[in-house]
């Protein structure tokens, strides 16, 4: 079964999907923004309403009645920045567009635009939150380098499959340690157990018990190294090089935890093999669990106000989060 994963193809996953799911968020919030903007624009005509309600939810909104040049009442709720101003029984003027029938109320001092600031606002907070993603993939990508280019020099390792041992974040997948130490009769200092954390990468199924490896980097500090396996391939670290086993961590061998039910059957001859394992098979089931758990909570917490973001933005952070992490699933 193939189970090809390499980290290259890893990280394009993780930002595209950070760049899909801003931009889908982005164009969401953006053309509301435009909507409102548009609208604000039109209304011209300002009446004086009168507040009749104060302080409404978290925010200290308020409740105003105003009546239209038509002689239309109507009973609106603000969203206003300056919620000490504005209290029960004081004057709040309110623009709104004279052409339509239904008109909708502005407040008419330009300095109150937090109903405009709470469209912009997801926009900015996505926007940092995906460069960071790419500045996570990034600088993951330049202590690599970094680290690659330093002399090797020869260990003993052995993989280590890790999980949590409270099962907190077990639906990521499983992570894969690298337990370094000085090889045998070797005469080196520094021969306490190190422990780094890699990048699944496919060739760890296949390696033995306990191989020889190359160790580029310095093992007597706490930066990350990087482990050098046969055929040239070099693993990608996550996190520092530890000298002690990590806490809340439980670590096994890595043959002991990585047993595909598939691998349990002998099947006949004339049987057709089993497709080919699509190593991007959990990520789409991380995206579908969190559209649907945003979705959930934009609903709950909401009112269904928002669902198409939130419901992207939980699916973008799920599987980012994988890929950041690492892990085989």
């Amino acid at each position: 079964m193939s189970r090809q994963r390499p980290v290259l193809q890893v990280a394009v996953l993780g930002i595209v999907t950070a760049i899909a799911g801003f931009a889908v968020i982005a164009g969401y919030f953006g053309w509301q923004v435009r909507d409102y903007q548009v609208a604000r624009h039109r209304a011209v005509a300002v009446v004086d309403g009168t507040v009749v309600e104060d302080g409404i939810g978290d925010t200290g909104d308020i409740r105003v009645r105003w009546i239209d040049q038509a002689g239309g009442e109507h009973v609106q709720r603000f969203r206003i920045d300056n919620t000490d101003r504005y209290r029960r029984g004081r004057v709040f003027a309110v623009g709104y567009d004279p052409t339509d029938p239904t008109p909708a109320g502005f407040p008419a001092d330009p300095q109150e635009s937090a109903a405009e600031e709470d469209l912009v606002v997801p926009i900015w907070l996505v926007g940092a939150a995906t460069m960071m993603i790419l500045g996570w993939w990034m600088l993951r990508g330049l202590l690599f380098r970094r680290s690659a280019g330093l002399p090797g020099q020869p260990m003993a390792a052995a993989v280590l499959a890790g999980q949590r041992a409270n099962g907190g974040w077990a639906f990521l997948g499983i992570s894969t340690w690298i337990a370094l130490s000085a090889p045998d009769g070797a005469d080196n200092p520094h021969r306490s157990d190190r422990w780094q954390r890699v990048m699944w990468h496919p060739a760890v199924d296949t390696v033995p018990d306990r191989m020889d490896v190359l160790v580029h980097g310095d093992i007597s500090s706490g930066r990350r190294v990087v482990v050098e396996l046969a055929d040239c391939i070099r693993l990608v670290p996550v996190g520092r090089l530890r000298h002690r086993p990590p806490k809340r961590m439980l670590l096994n061998e890595h043959a002991d935890v990585r047993v595909s039910v598939v691998d349990s059957f002998i099947l006949p001859a004339d049987v057709p093999a089993s497709s080919a394992y699509r190593w991007w098979r959990w990520g789409m089931v991380l995206a579908l669990v969190g559209a649907a758990a945003g979705a959930v909570i934009n609903v709950v917490f909401a009112g269904g106000t928002a669902v198409l973001p939130f419901a992207v933005g939980i699916s973008a952070l799920l599987v980012n989060g994988w890929t950041l992490a690492g892990t085989e699933s």
